[in-house]
């Protein structure tokens, strides 16, 4: 499906921040592997800004999944991968309901990329800038055949949570970080296109198992795994596959900085 291209529309009156951002190697041919680390970046930006812009977990996963869904449809060449960021976040927003103005996310984008700036003036560049979100926006919609209703694993984290912190000692949960660390290793998943390429409940159960693991926490030994009586079609490979997209995530990280 066709649409306007924004990477050279916001070059010409567009701020230079956002020009900036499309000149650092996005351009040219296609690199799978610099493709990744340009994804891995702007999903930062996604996160960080839905921080900034007191966004719930969930919208902001929204936004995440909005953009990878996007880009598995088109070329990264063909169009900026931040301005579709923002675009992503306004729209994960009002899927959501939790409406953000695309004031606040203009201005909160400007700051990210120019610390202790000042807000954008209310002049054409600003408002040149507006009307490409929104119309990105209306672009993501028609690439998505305006289906943008996703299952997240956080509900099935908070449930495993809930049943897993029965089986043990109390004064143990309460001395280790387990659910605290789960929910940042699930927050870390969206970074990458691993968030869509696994089912939300395998997610959720690999990274309460990495958490598990990772303090040395031991539950009951019973007929089955703790995992396969919370989810009966998860094996271990599929645990396996999870920790290793995330672990390949936390190793693109120190490339990115």
């Amino acid at each position: 499906m066709e649409g306007p291209s924004f990477r050279s529309s916001s070059t010409k009156d567009g701020p230079r921040w956002l020009a900036a951002r499309r000149d650092s190697g996005v351009d040219g041919e296609s690199d799978p592997g610099q493709d990744i680390k340009t994804h891995f970046r702007v999903c930062r930006f996604i996160l960080e800004t839905g921080v900034k812009l007191g966004m719930r977990s969930v919208p902001v996963a929204t936004a995440c999944v909005l953009y990878h869904r996007f880009f598995e449809r088109v070329s990264l060449r063909e169009y900026e991968p931040f301005l579709v960021a923002m675009s992503c976040v306004y729209l994960a927003g009002k899927v959501e309901e939790q409406h953000i103005r695309t004031r606040d996310i203009i201005n909160v984008s400007h700051r990210y990329f120019n610390s202790g700036s000042s807000p954008l003036e209310c002049d054409k560049v600003f408002w040149d800038l507006r009307d490409s979100v929104v119309q990105c926006e209306l672009l993501i919609l028609r690439q998505l055949n305006f289906y943008f209703s996703f299952e997240h694993p956080h509900k099935y984290l908070l449930h495993y949570l809930s049943s897993v912190k029965s089986l043990v000692n109390r004064h143990a949960w309460s001395r280790t970080p387990v659910a605290e660390t789960s929910w940042a290793l699930l927050r870390d998943c969206h970074h990458g296109d691993m968030c869509i390429r696994h089912t939300p409940k395998h997610i959720a159960i690999a990274t309460l198992y990495l958490a598990l693991n990772s303090y040395g926490m031991e539950l009951p030994v019973g007929e089955k795994e703790w995992w396969q009586v919370l989810c009966k079609d998860m094996t271990i490979a599929d645990i396996n596959a999870v920790i290793s997209d995330l672990l390949r995530l936390y190793d693109m990280e120190s490339k990115c900085i």
